[in-house]
C-alpha cells in the first residue's frame, strides 16, 4: 500500500501523495458594528443583573421586558433610545432593598412596584368542574391562561413563579401585593457600571445618577483597560474629556432628560457620520419642552456652549436640532490638538482602536511568529482594515507607507507606528459672491 495523507515536514518513508490543503490568505476581515448603547435607570419591574434588548425585542415584548406595553409613557426613555440605535443593554438602578410582589398562588418573576399590578383570577372550567382555569393578568391584559385540577400542574409563565403547594379556589381577582422599588444609591450605579465591563457597547449614560462615578469609570476603561466608549453626563463638573458628552442638565439646564435619546443617537452613528444638525426625536423630554427651552439661547451662549464642549441644542424654525456633534474636551494641548473634541473624530480612533485589538487578539496574539513575515502579515491586515475606512469616507489621504510595523524591545513585543486623517461633516460654509 502506498503512503499518503497530509504533511507537516518532508520526512515521509513510504512512497505516495501527500496533498495539503489551505485556504488563500485573504487577510482578516473585522470590522466593528455600531449601535449598542448600555442605559442604567431607575425601573419599575426589573430582574436583577443587565438585560439585553434588541429593537425588535422591545417592539414585540416590552410588556414582558420591562411590564409596560410598548407605547406607555413609562418606557418614553427606551422609545428614544432605540430611535438611532439597535442593541440596548440596559440595567435598573434602584435595585437596592427591592422586593417582588406575590399572593397565595404565585410570585412576580420581577422585582419592583408594577408587580402588584399582576392578579390571578380562578374559574372552575365549564367543560369539567374538577378543573380550574387559572389566568394572570398584568392591569386589565391577561397574558397567561391555564386549566389544571391541582396547582402543582401550574407551568411558570412570563411574569409569575407558581406555588405549587398551593389549594386552588376560585376567585374573581387576587392580586399581587409586596412589591416594591428599591433605592438608587452610588453602590447600585457602580454596581451597574461592573456589571457592564463584560459587554461590548459604544455609548452609556445613567441619566444624571451619580455621573462623577459615571466619568472616572469611563476614563478607566477607555485609558487603561482600553474598552472604547462614550459617557453622557450632565449632573457633574464639565469632565474635560474626549470619551465623555457633556450636556445642561439638571441644576445647568433643562436637557438632562435627552440623555437616552443622545445616548442611542450616539451609539448608532456611523463612522462616517455626524450628529451636528440632527434632529431632535425624542419624547421623554417632549418635543414642547425641548423647542421652548432651546428658543431660551442666545447666539452668544450657543459660542459659549461649544467653546465650553457642551453638547448642546438650538432652535431652527419649529425644530430643535444638536448645535454640534462635539464632546467635553477643551484644555488642548500640541499632542492631542482640538480635532479630538470632534466626536466623529473620536469615533473614527475607537472605531481603529478596538478593531486593530480584535484583529492583534484573535489572530496574532500567541499565533504567529515575530519575525519579519509575521510582521508583514499583520500590517497587510491593517491595511485592509484602514482600506474599508477609507472606503466608507472615514479616513482621507491613507498610503501603506502611513504604516510601519516593527518588532518592539523585547522578541516578543511589536510596535505599530500609524497615521490616519478622519474626515468630518461639513459645519461651516464660508462663501465669497462677485457680483457684477
Amino acid at each position: 500500500m502506498l503512503g499518503g495523507g497530509t504533511f507537516v515536514t518532508q520526512n515521509k518513508v513510504l512512497p505516495g501523495s501527500y496533498i495539503n490543503f489551505v485556504s488563500a490568505d485573504n487577510g482578516v476581515n473585522v470590522f466593528g458594528d455600531r449601535g449598542t448603547g448600555a442605559i442604567g435607570i431607575g425601573l419599575d419591574y426589573f430582574d436583577e443583573g443587565l438585560k439585553v434588548v434588541t429593537k425588535e425585542d422591545f417592539q414585540k415584548n416590552a410588556l414582558i421586558i420591562f411590564g409596560y406595553d410598548y407605547s406607555d409613557t413609562h418606557l418614553a426613555w427606551a422609545r428614544d433610545f432605540f430611535k438611532n440605535s439597535k442593541t440596548l443593554i440596559v440595567g435598573s438602578l434602584n435595585s437596592n432593598g427591592a422586593t417582588k410582589a406575590n399572593n397565595a398562588y404565585c410570585t412576580a418573576k420581577c422585582y419592583g412596584i408594577r408587580g402588584n399590578d399582576l392578579k390571578t383570577v380562578i374559574q372552575t372550567n365549564v367543560d369539567n368542574t374538577d378543573n380550574f382555569d387559572v389566568s394572570t393578568y398584568i392591569g386589565t391584559t391577561i397574558v397567561d391562561k391555564q386549566t389544571v385540577s391541582k396547582a402543582s400542574e401550574l407551568k411558570d409563565n412570563d411574569f409569575v413563579t407558581f406555588k405549587t403547594e398551593a389549594s386552588l379556589v376560585t376567585t374573581a381577582s387576587t392580586a399581587l401585593t409586596g412589591g416594591k422599588n428599591g433605592t438608587l444609591t452610588g453602590d447600585t450605579v457602580s454596581k451597574f457600571l461592573t456589571a457592564l465591563e463584560s459587554y461590548s457597547f459604544n455609548a452609556v449614560t445613567t441619566c444624571g445618577n451619580h455621573d462623577d462615578l459615571v466619568v472616572e469609570w469611563t476614563k478607566r476603561m477607555r485609558d487603561e483597560v482600553g474598552k472604547k466608549f462614550q459617557c453622557v453626563v450632565y449632573n457633574c463638573d464639565a469632565p474635560d474629556y474626549e470619551g465623555c458628552v457633556y450636556i445642561l442638565g439638571g441644576s445647568k439646564g433643562n436637557f438632562g432628560d435627552t440623555s437616552p435619546w443622545i445616548c442611542g443617537a450616539l451609539a448608532g452613528c456611523e463612522i462616517n457620520k455626524s450628529l451636528t444638525n440632527v434632529k431632535y426625536t425624542g419624547e421623554y423630554l417632549s418635543q414642547e419642552d425641548a423647542l421652548g427651552y432651546a428658543s431660551e439661547y442666545s447666539q452668544s451662549q450657543l459660542e459659549d456652549f461649544v467653546n465650553n464642549g457642551v453638547f448642546a441644542f438650538h432652535r431652527v424654525g419649529d425644530e430643535v436640532r444638536v448645535l454640534m456633534d462635539i464632546n467635553s474636551f477643551t484644555t488642548f494641548t500640541d499632542e492631542k490638538g482640538s480635532v479630538f473634541s470632534d466626536n466623529q473624530t473620536i469615533r473614527v480612533c475607537d472605531q481603529v482602536a478596538m478593531d486593530i485589538a480584535t484583529i492583534f487578539n484573535n489572530y496574532y496574539l500567541g499565533k504567529v511568529q515575530n519575525d519579519e513575515a509575521g510582521r508583514s502579515s499583520l500590517k497587510s491586515d491593517i491595511l485592509k482594515h484602514h482600506k474599508q475606512l477609507q472606503d466608507k469616507r472615514a479616513i482621507e489621504d491613507f498610503e501603506a507607507d502611513n504604516i510601519i510595523v516593527e518588532i518592539g524591545d523585547s522578541k516578543k513585543a511589536v510596535v505599530v507606528t500609524d497615521c490616519i486623517t478622519p474626515v468630518n461633516a461639513m459645519a461651516q460654509l464660508y462663501m465669497t459672491v462677485t457680483v457684477e
